[in-house]
């Protein structure tokens, strides 16, 4: 028995990412209709994927999940955190801003956090799953794979940034796949 999830982005990338992690969950995977935009009022990445699972789902009538993930960097007080998609209008204005806010400080450390819920139809939050990468900030980007920061974003337990690493080892030790990890037991509990 295969269940619809609308995915809470229209954001291709993160469709195609999240697929992949719940390849063999018996989910189906959708975006969101165009029309549907949610604003993403809370201060915290669980409150933002809360609001956006919940709201998708009531509009929809389905199951849905949402994602809100971001880049904390410690020596920028945790900036960009929530607001990291909106740091620039591009991702290359983005990196360019946080390499600028950097400048040539030392301490560059910086982890990924990810939020993952999903809502039933009438928009109740069921299951809720964090995952974090720890790493650093470069000084320049490294590869074009990816989206967003990965460029910049490096993991010294790999010694690759995001965009250098292939999809398998990225999805491994990246913050949105320890957060899917932790989630796909509760998913398979929901299709039972």
């Amino acid at each position: 028995m295969t269940k619809l999830l609308v995915v809470a982005t229209g954001n291709p990338g993160k469709l195609r990412e999240m697929q992949a992690y719940l390849a063999d969950s018996g989910w189906e995977l959708t975006l969101k209709p165009a029309e549907l935009e949610i604003a993403e009022t809370g201060d915290t990445f669980a409150a933002n994927a809360h609001l956006k699972a919940s709201q998708i789902a009531q509009a929809t009538g389905n199951w849905a999940i949402a994602d809100d993930s971001g880049l904390q960097i410690d020596a920028l007080n945790g900036a960009p955190g929530v607001y990291s998609a909106r740091y620039g209008q591009t991702d290359s204005d983005r990196i360019a801003r946080v390499l600028r806010e950097l400048g040539s400080e030392v301490n560059r450390q910086a982890q990924f956090v990810c939020v993952v819920a999903i809502a039933t139809p009438d928009g109740s939050v069921v299951v809720q799953a964090e995952g974090i990468c720890h790493g650093e900030i470069l000084h320049t980007p490294r590869g074009d794979g990816g989206f967003g920061y990965d460029p910049i974003f490096y993991v010294p337990e790999k010694q690759l940034t995001f965009a250098q690493m292939a999809p398998d080892v990225k999805k491994s030790v990246s913050h949105r796949g320890k957060a899917f990890t932790a989630l796909l037991p509760q998913l398979k509990t929901i299709l039972s």
